[in-house]
């Protein structure tokens, strides 16, 4: 049996929660909040972590607030904006798809996302901003084409997740296709698009990201009781009256959108999405989507990779999409041989 607790609230609403899960996402808002911190520390000039905590409420130094404040602070929270709009996504992607391959990076979105970028870098050597908006449309498209290709009396889970493979593919192929029209200093700055960083990333990154996590997330988890339902069956939940279709769509877009707002941010940062979802349901040990917990789960993910990335290879800094593709690469073969082994592909 789980540990749940029953709250009620002095107007008879009642509230029913998963210590456990509780317990998880405090630990890891603290494990993501710390590493933060010390990534903000982290550079050429460091700072300890009193200093960074001083300066952040205001107490710091001129020199420690320009640094903290105008150069590092935004990077820092761009990275913790798109992990936790990566690890969200995934759930929602994992949940609806019924499959733990399920996730953007499998499924094509943020290929798609790529290839929007790149039609503005190759073909109109297009600005930051046209860039950005660029990867969104691109991610639109990529996943509207897939849920009109994966419908089928509405969209399944393997249906879903083949059409995502063979559309990546087919996106890919696009990507390549582009680099090989580009002069040498537009494929440049494309392959280092590319990569996934966040690298020069400031204060004109984090608004447009926060202010599109502030609608979905909300808008998610209003809706993440349908989902739960979901996963017992459409027909099930019809019967307790989830209007599946309109919940699977609505979450889907906000799936996409969260996704290619974090890829137009930093880049198509790889298997964050993928592994955000399993490592959360791993530590809570619940079946559900685990929609907050894999939100946490990917900002904690993607700062604490940033850092390994300044601080693990001295001067020669890697980009965190390179870091996170060898982490998520690794995690992605064990998952297989996991899945095999139970049967389940």
């Amino acid at each position: 049996m789980r540990n749940t607790r029953t709250l009620r609230t002095p107007g008879g609403l009642s509230l029913r929660a998963d210590v456990r899960a509780l317990v998880v996402v405090a630990a890891l808002l603290l494990a993501a909040s710390a590493a933060s911190v010390v990534l903000i520390g982290t550079g050429d000039f460091p700072i300890s972590f009193g200093d960074v905590l001083k300066t952040l409420f205001g107490n710091g130094t001129a020199g420690q607030d320009f640094i903290v404040n105008e150069l590092r602070l935004p990077r820092v929270l761009v990275g913790l904006l798109v992990g936790a709009s990566l690890g969200l996504g995934g759930a929602l992607f994992q949940a609806i798809s019924r499959n733990p391959l399920g996730s953007p990076d499998v499924l094509g979105l943020s290929q798609g996302a790529t290839s929007g970028a790149l039609v503005v870098i190759v073909l109109m050597s297009g600005s930051a901003t046209q860039v950005t908006v660029g990867a969104l449309i691109g991610g639109l498209l990529t996943g509207l084409a897939i849920y009109l290709l994966a419908w089928k009396q509405g969209v399944h889970g393997y249906r879903l997740v083949l059409v995502g493979i063979g559309v990546s593919a087919v996106v890919t192929a696009v990507n390549g296709y582009l680099l090989t029209k580009a002069d040498l200093v537009d494929a440049t700055r494309a392959v280092v698009w590319m990569t996934g960083s966040l690298n020069g990333r400031d204060w004109s990154q984090v608004w447009p990201l926060l202010a599109l996590c502030a609608v979905l997330v909300p808008l998610v988890l209003a809706n993440a009781r349908g989902l739960r339902m979901m996963e017992m069956g459409d027909d099930v939940s019809y019967a307790l009256g989830v209007r599946v279709e309109r919940v699977r769509m609505l979450l889907m877009i906000a799936a996409v959108l969260l996704t290619a707002a974090a890829t137009a941010a930093a880049g198509p940062v790889s298997f964050v999405a993928l592994t955000a979802p399993q490592l959360a349901r791993r530590l809570t040990r619940s079946p559900g989507p685990n929609l907050v917990p894999s939100l946490c789960m990917g900002a904690a993910l993607l700062v604490t990779a940033d850092w390994a990335s300044q601080r693990a290879f001295g001067a020669d800094q890697l980009p965190v999409g390179v870091v996170t593709g060898v982490l998520g690469g690794v995690y992605l073969l064990w998952l297989l041989v996991t899945e095999r082994k139970a049967g389940r592909i």
